[in-house]
């Protein structure tokens, strides 16, 4: 049973996300929140597997409030999907370095949510071409760094160095074993060592590892 909590100060659509979620065999709705404040109290009370964040909240922004929850003990193994109806750019770094799991915008159709939700509930990260294409752009606005953060690659090796590259490119894990010539059990190892090695939530934080040691940049990888 995935466990999930809608953070959202829309009634209506808190309703909505309710009655689509508890009407899904294996899903079930822990809470509603109406404010940021409200979400981090719910999701330390509840520990959900999954909160579903609007960005615009009263009292505490979705994107505060993903960083108390993704930063609290109580909830390290809850994952964030931030649901917006604004496409803004300024969002999506925001979101994913205070440790979303996942992008989407609100008028995404019902299966591809759900869907969504069981892909962040199983660990992996929720990004789109579209979300990594505005990481792009961001780190592009950024200033070069003199050289990758050794300390924070310290104890990678050179084949999960390249694996780590390719995530921070966009490539799944069945378009890495392509390209890298593995199977996809292989693949799967490597990124797990790298979510244990870099103590990261999940590949979306792997993107940003990417990005902010330098191993990949607006041009592509260093």
């Amino acid at each position: 049973m995935i466990r999930v909590l809608i953070a959202d100060d829309q009634a209506l659509l808190r309703g909505s996300f309710r009655l689509l979620v508890d009407s899904t065999p294996d899903f079930t709705t822990v809470g509603e929140a109406g404010t940021g404040v409200q979400a981090v109290a719910l999701a330390a009370e509840h520990r959900p597997d999954v909160v579903l964040m609007d960005v615009r909240m009263p009292e505490m922004d979705g994107i505060e409030a993903t960083r108390h929850i993704c930063a609290g003990p109580a909830t390290a193994g809850t994952r964030v999907v931030i649901l917006t109806t604004f496409d803004l750019d300024e969002y999506v770094y925001g979101a994913l370095r205070a440790g979303a799991s996942g992008f989407l915008l609100k008028d995404t159709r019902p299966a591809d949510l759900l869907t969504g939700i069981r892909v962040v509930a199983a660990g992996e990260g929720l990004l789109s071409p579209t979300v990594t294409r505005r990481l792009i752009d961001e780190f592009a606005r950024r200033p070069e760094p003199t050289r990758p953060l050794p300390r924070r690659l310290a104890g990678v090796t050179e084949r999960e160095r390249e694996v780590l590259t390719l995530i921070g490119r966009g490539l799944s894990n069945a378009e890495l074993a392509e390209h890298l010539q593995l199977s996809l059990a292989t693949v799967k190892t490597h990124v797990g060592r790298l979510l244990t090695k870099l103590a990261v939530r999940d590949r979306a934080q792997l993107v940003i590892v990417a990005y902010e040691t330098g191993l990949v940049g607006p041009g592509g990888p260093r």
